[in-house]
C-alpha cells in the first residue's frame, strides 16, 4: 500500500473541518434536488477544484495518486454525495482534457477559472440511442471554412444544467472506429447550443442532470480539444482520470459508513446487549470492512500504475468494477444494520443507497467492465 507524506496527509487534512459545515442540511438537499450553490463556493475557497492542474494557471500542482488521496477525504468528510459528484464531474469532464489536449491559448483562458470553480464543467458524452456504446453517437460536426457546425444532442450531461464550459464530443467522419470523433470545448452561451430543464434522478440529485441540444452550432476549429479525429484518445483519457478520482470519493464515502455503522453496532441496544455483539451484524460489517479495502486495494493500484505511465486498462477496469459493487454492498448493509432508522430519510442512509447505484452505471456499467476483462483476457 502507498505510504502517504506529511504534506499529502497535511493537505488532505486541511479539508475536513470545512466538509462538516458543508454537510449541514444534506438531506433536505437532497429532497429538494437542488444544486448547492453556496456550499460550492465554500468548496471554491479551499482550492480543490484545482487540485491536478498546472500552478502557473491557477492550480496545486499534485500528482494524480495525490489527487486521488484528497479525493478520498472529500468523500469521506462531505456527506453530500450529490456535491462531490459535481466536483469530480467538473474537474475530469473539461479541466483534465482541457490541460492535457488543449492549445496554450485555450488553457490560459480557462483552466484559471476553472481552478477557481468560477466557471463550472461538463462533459456531453452520452445519447439516448447509444448508451454505452458511445463510439455509436449520431451528433455531428461538419467542417465549414475556419469552424465546425455541430447538430445533435445529448443524454445525461451531470452539471449540465449549471455548466458555464462543456467538452462535447461529435462525429466528424462517417468512418467506423474512433478515428471518425472529435472533442470540441464550448461555453455555455455559444450560439445554437441550449440545455433542458434539470431531469429529476434516484439518487445524486444535488448534481443536476439533464439534456444538450445542438442546432446549427457553429464552433470555431480552434475549439477543437487534441486534433480531428482524435476525439477518442481525449475521451479515454478522461475516462480513466474519472473513474480514478469520481470512485475515490466513493471509497471516502464507504470509510465513513462503515465508522458509523460500527458506531451504531457499538451503541445500539436490542434484547439486552449491543447489536453488534450479535454475528449476523458483526458479520456484515466485516464484508464492509472486507469490501472497502479490496476497493482501496484496486483504486490505488491503478492510480500508480497509470501515474507512472503504464497501461493500466485492467486495473482501471478492475478498480471501477469492483469499487462500484463494494460501494452498492455496502450501502445497503448500512440500511440494514440501523434497521428502520436506516430506511428512514432523516438518518441519510437511504439516500447513500440511492446515489451508490448510480456508480454501477455511470463511467461504464459493471456490465460493460466485465466484457472489458473479458476481452482483455482473450475471450
Amino acid at each position: 500500500m502507498t505510504t502517504w507524506s506529511q504534506d499529502q496527509q497535511r493537505l488532505r487534512a486541511s479539508l475536513q473541518p470545512l466538509l462538516g459545515k458543508i454537510s449541514d442540511g444534506h438531506v433536505e438537499r437532497d429532497s429538494r434536488a437542488e444544486f448547492p450553490r453556496e456550499q460550492w463556493d465554500l468548496l471554491r475557497a479551499t482550492g480543490i477544484l484545482g487540485l491536478p492542474f498546472e500552478e502557473s494557471l491557477g492550480g496545486l500542482g499534485q500528482d494524480l495518486l495525490t489527487t486521488v488521496y484528497v479525493l478520498e477525504g472529500l468523500g469521506e468528510g462531505c456527506r453530500d454525495a450529490g456535491l462531490n459528484f459535481s466536483v469530480t464531474s467538473h474537474m475530469v469532464s473539461t479541466g483534465v482534457p482541457l490541460q492535457r489536449f488543449g492549445s496554450q491559448e485555450l488553457k490560459e483562458r480557462y483552466l484559471p477559472r476553472l481552478c477557481t470553480g468560477e466557471l463550472i464543467g461538463a462533459h456531453a458524452i452520452t445519447e439516448p440511442d447509444s448508451g454505452s456504446d458511445a463510439l455509436a453517437m449520431r451528433t455531428r460536426a461538419v467542417r465549414d471554412g475556419d469552424s465546425f457546425v455541430l447538430n445533435g444532442s445529448k443524454a445525461f450531461v451531470s452539471n449540465g444544467p449549471v455548466a458555464d464550459l462543456i467538452t462535447v464530443y461529435a462525429r466528424t467522419s462517417d468512418r467506423p472506429g474512433p478515428l471518425s470523433i472529435t472533442a470540441f470545448l464550448l461555453d455555455r452561451d455559444t450560439p445554437g447550443l441550449s440545455f433542458g430543464r434539470p431531469i429529476p434522478k434516484m439518487g445524486l440529485r444535488t448534481s443536476p442532470l439533464g439534456e444538450l441540444f445542438l442546432d446549427d452550432c457553429r464552433v470555431p476549429a480552434s475549439r477543437v480539444l487534441g486534433r480531428t479525429g482524435g476525439g477518442f484518445l481525449v475521451l479515454d483519457h478522461v475516462m480513466r482520470w474519472e473513474i480514478l478520482c469520481s470512485f475515490a470519493v466513493n471509497t471516502g464515502e464507504m470509510r465513513d459508513r462503515l465508522e458509523r455503522c460500527l458506531d451504531y453496532a457499538r451503541t445500539r441496544t436490542q434484547f439486552g446487549r449491543p447489536i453488534g455483539s450479535h454475528q449476523a451484524v458483526s458479520h456484515r460489517i466485516v464484508d464492509m470492512e472486507i469490501g472497502l479495502e479490496s476497493a482501496r486495494h484496486w483504486l490505488f493500484s491503478a492510480a500508480r500504475k497509470l501515474a507512472a505511465g503504464e497501461n493500466a486498462a485492467r486495473e482501471v477496469a478492475i478498480a471501477k468494477l469492483v469499487v462500484s459493487e463494494a460501494n452498492v454492498a455496502s450501502a445497503l448493509g448500512a440500511v440494514q444494520i440501523f434497521g428502520g432508522n436506516g430506511y428512514m430519510a432523516e438518518y441519510g442512509i437511504e439516500k447513500e443507497l440511492r446515489n451508490s447505484v448510480a456508480s454501477t452505471i455511470y463511467s461504464g456499467t459493471s456490465e460493460i467492465q466485465r466484457n472489458r476483462i473479458a476481452s482483455m483476457l482473450g475471450l
